[in-house]
């Protein structure tokens, strides 16, 4: 639990500063006076004056920061200081600083996302097991062992690339256009026709819905205990098992069962090691169980044998990818709105604090490179929700100002007080269903 919310709390932490940031460095361009940069929430437990008369300061509450500007001149002040007063600045002035929250957002998740692609990451290699009968994928012409290549045009060199292509296809409905490569080598094109899907929380998964797959892994020895029939027949950690008695290209859990229907008979087991193909005689234990049945083992680990690829560009690919990652990310997510509102997706996909802590402690917990990955979406999620015309976000008071373009002088306060009425039922309304999810998770 304690690494859960550690996680979270630095997740929030830099993805809310860097949002303050956007807003401080623009505001600082536009000559707007900024009294306070506070990293964290609550009361202050180190602060420090810059020349500018900023007062950077860290406070208690590690789960995001502010800033704050001068709004207005008050009565008396100096017209150099009234000057720097944010509601004295022009229109468009006022518009960057507003909007440039959201876009520090989407600038941070693009780097991540290439810093990411730049670094290299290990990922399971898109090669596909048989797709069951009659599914879309086999009526694709899909077979097993089929490597997937590229879709829609877009290159790809893992499972995971693979999956992102696909998603909008598969959540949205529509054509994708798989070119793969076969076990013999040769190239072909497969084309899937998708129906819309209902997206639940907690629903099948689509690709496997679909009939896309990953190849079975074959069983690889993770470790072999002293003494039993395993190590006495020569096996190894590290061994990759390819056929166990008559049964080729076993499963791990064919393998196990295969295993226990020979107690005291020998065994061939052929295995791969360092890429030679080598074949063991193994004579499992008979050992009685509770139920008096007797059944063979061999004293060995068995763990997957997933065939990896390592995903990296040069740098500026590694950038163009970033970018084009971000924005796919922002159109997918602002679809994924809209079905909402027309209720082709569930309400119950809506998710609030307590599910993105989960997450946060599940992506740090299986490493660096997915936690970041996990930065970077929420880091979109974050510059995306503060864009909606909802009063009170950054989306909202660019939706003034628009107003005011468009009427050629301010909104009056009465617009602004019934905006922020509105505004905040909305966004409790919102929170309320975001918790109310969150817990429905948590307790069913």
């Amino acid at each position: 639990m304690l690494f859960t919310l550690l996680a979270f709390a630095i997740a929030l932490g830099v993805l809310i500063t860097f949002h303050e940031l956007g807003h401080y460095w623009v505001a600082r361009l536009c000559g707007v006076r900024i009294l306070r940069f506070s990293v964290g929430f609550g009361k202050v437990v180190l602060r420090r004056t810059d020349r500018h008369g900023t007062e950077w300061a860290l406070s208690a509450i590690p789960l995001g920061g502010y800033v704050k500007m001068l709004d207005d001149a008050q009565p008396g002040d100096p017209p150099s200081v009234a000057a720097q007063a944010f509601n004295r600045k022009s229109l468009k002035q006022r518009s960057a600083i507003v909007l440039a929250g959201p876009v520090a957002n989407l600038v941070l998740a693009a780097l991540l996302y290439a810093g990411l692609n730049l670094a290299g990451t290990s990922e399971p290699a898109a090669i596909l097991a048989e797709p069951p009968a009659n599914s879309l994928a086999a009526q694709a012409g899909i077979m097993a062992n089929d490597r997937v290549i590229a879709v829609n045009q877009q290159a790809v060199q893992s499972w995971g690339e693979a999956r992102w292509q696909l998603m909008d296809a598969l959540s949205s409905g529509g054509k994708a256009e798989l070119r793969v490569e076969t076990a013999e080598g040769l190239q072909r094109e497969r084309i899937l026709h998708f129906p819309p899907a209902a997206i639940e929380p907690d629903g099948a998964d689509l690709m496997a819905e679909a009939g896309l797959s990953l190849a079975t892994p074959k069983p690889r020895v993770t470790g072999v205990n002293a003494g039993e029939p395993g190590e006495q027949a020569g096996l190894q950690a590290g061994d990759v098992i390819v056929k166990v008695g008559e049964l080729d290209q076993p499963s791990a859990g064919a393998m196990v069962e295969e295993v226990k229907k020979h107690p005291g008979q020998v065994l061939p087991v052929t295995v791969l090691r360092d890429g030679a193909a080598l074949t063991l005689s193994v004579l499992p234990l008979a050992q009685t169980g509770p139920d008096g049945q007797v059944t063979g083992r061999i004293g060995v680990m068995l763990g997957a044998d997933f065939p990896m690829v390592t995903v990296r560009y040069g740098l500026f690919e590694s950038l163009a990818r970033g970018v084009s990652r971000t924005f796919e990310t922002v159109w997918f997510s602002l679809k994924m709105m809209g079905r909402m509102i027309v209720g082709d997706v569930s309400l119950r996909n809506v998710s609030g604090p307590v599910t993105i802590a989960d997450y946060a402690g599940q992506t740090a917990r299986i490493g660096f490179a997915a936690y970041i990955g996990f930065l970077a979406l929420i880091s979109v999620s974050i510059g995306v929700l503060n864009l909606l015309p909802i009063p009170m976000l950054d989306g909202g008071h660019l939706m003034y100002y628009i107003l005011e373009g468009v009427r050629g002088r301010p909104i009056p306060d009465k617009w602004l007080e019934n905006g922020q009425r509105i505004g905040l039922g909305l966004l409790a309304a919102l929170m309320s269903l975001a918790f109310f999810n969150d817990f429905s998770r948590l307790f069913s």
